[in-house]
């Protein structure tokens, strides 16, 4: 028994040193690693669009509410099958939409920068307001689809809140609400 302890520590020790020999961590180890990942990975750094001050996630350029808004029209026109008219109609009303988060974002985006924190009853005019808007665009919506489109919008929207976390959007690391 103590022969076999011994064998497997030994081996454990020498994978573990050949891993250091090779500059392996952690990070690297899994299912069919062969090593290409970690030589793929340095190789697209030292591109220069993936440079410090490049586009990386959280420095990209935002789009505009215009091209969300044409974005989203245009996915729920191949998801839905929609008509000129109806993506037209879709468009403007997800524009009127994206133009009203844009305006209540910076506002408190504006507010967090001065130091003002909302107080119970700001927020429960922020939500109110929030989900009234919500109503009204269901509302608009069953207007501008057919009874077996809705139903579909219905379920797909129902289908990506329940992949969302529970609050909402997802909270950034090392950021506490």
């Amino acid at each position: 028994m103590r022969t076999l302890i011994a064998a497997i520590a030994m081996m454990a020790a020498l994978n573990v040193a050949a891993q250091e020999e090779r500059g392996f961590d952690d990070r690297h180890a899994g299912p069919g690693f062969d090593g290409a990942d970690v030589a793929m990975h340095e190789e697209r750094m030292d591109r220069p669009e993936f440079e410090a001050d490049g586009p990386m996630r959280g420095d990209r350029e935002k789009l505009t509410p215009q091209q969300r808004a044409e974005l989203k029209a245009k996915q729920l026109t191949l998801a839905l099958d929609l008509t000129d008219k109806q993506q037209k109609d879709i468009q403007k009303l997800v524009l009127d939409r994206e133009l009203k988060k844009k305006e209540a974002h910076d506002k408190l985006k504006a507010d967090r920068e001065a130091g003002k924190v909302p107080t119970a009853d700001e927020r429960f005019a922020m939500k109110s307001q929030m989900l009234d808007e919500q109503i009204a665009m269901k509302r608009e919506m069953k207007k501008i689809l057919s009874p077996e489109q809705f139903t579909k919008f219905e379920k797909m929207h129902t289908e990506h809140a329940a992949k969302r976390p529970e609050g909402g959007v997802k909270a950034k690391k090392g950021r506490r609400r």
